[in-house]
């Protein structure tokens, strides 16, 4: 009987130091699988364009992108997506009042490589202050139906207009992450050079006079609706053969919204 006892005995002890090892086991291994997750680098981020759509409407731009860690401290950042120039407005000459829009359509390609200094950072990318080279193509198109402001009887002119510009820069900027996954993109500082290029044609027979007239018109429809565009083009005019182009200071200013995972 007492042999009995003093086997109970040891196996109660026995179950009372295995149940210790495991609640020692379960314990590290919650913490150390909690420590994991918080040294988890998500190195993915997708993001909406918000600049872009308070500068132009909603409606008109919807550009998109996505970031990818490439290395601890590099990312490399691509978007695209619709961009159209904003709506019309009234444009009178001396001739000629602009009618309608036709067709307005357009689109914005742009990539940079981003470098998150370390010493700078206290996490890794895609957070904190980064630099890093861009390159920016916008493209927009146009048509138009302009209507004879004295003709006796009711008649249209129809012109076409391409607008391109291509920019390389540099940018500095700063990317907060809320909540572990909501992303802030800011492109804070963001010089360049670009080129410029507004290219419009005619569809109609015109005579010396009101093709020179129309042509101030079309001057005057992209100069007020881009922005920067009497910038850029200021003391530029359309040429004969209807191209302006030109060549300048190009600068660069976003906001991104985005999800990192």
């Amino acid at each position: 009987m007492e042999s009995f006892k003093t086997e109970q005995m040891r196996r109660r002890k026995v179950c009372v130091v295995v149940s210790i090892l495991l609640v020692c086991v379960m314990s590290s291994f919650c913490f150390a699988q909690k420590d994991s997750l918080h040294k988890k680098q998500f190195k993915n981020v997708v993001r909406y364009n918000i600049s872009g759509a308070m500068l132009f409407g909603a409606d008109r731009y919807i550009v998109l992108g996505y970031e990818r860690v490439t290395w601890r401290n590099q990312s490399i950042s691509i978007n695209g997506g619709l961009a159209t120039l904003p709506k019309l407005i009234s444009i009178n000459t001396n001739l000629f009042r602009i009618e309608k829009d036709q067709k307005n359509t357009g689109y914005n390609v742009s990539v940079d490589y981003r470098f998150y200094p370390l010493k700078d950072n206290k996490h890794p990318a895609p957070r904190g202050i980064y630099f890093g080279p861009y390159f920016s193509h916008n493209a927009f198109h146009r048509e138009n139906r302009w209507q004879f402001i004295n003709s006796a009887n009711t008649s249209y002119v129809e012109t076409k207009a391409d607008f391109k510009i291509n920019t390389f820069g540099f940018e500095v900027g700063y990317q907060f992450i809320f909540w572990k996954r909501v992303t802030l993109d800011l492109v804070m500082v963001g010089p360049g050079w670009g080129y410029y290029n507004y290219k419009v044609s005619l569809d109609g027979n015109l005579d010396l006079t009101s093709r020179s007239d129309l042509m101030d018109g079309l001057e005057q429809l992209i100069t007020q609706r881009y922005p920067g565009a009497n910038f850029i083009f200021a003391e530029k005019h359309l040429s004969a053969d209807g191209v302006m182009k030109t060549t300048g200071l190009g600068y660069r200013y976003l906001i991104h919204l985005g999800f990192n995972f």
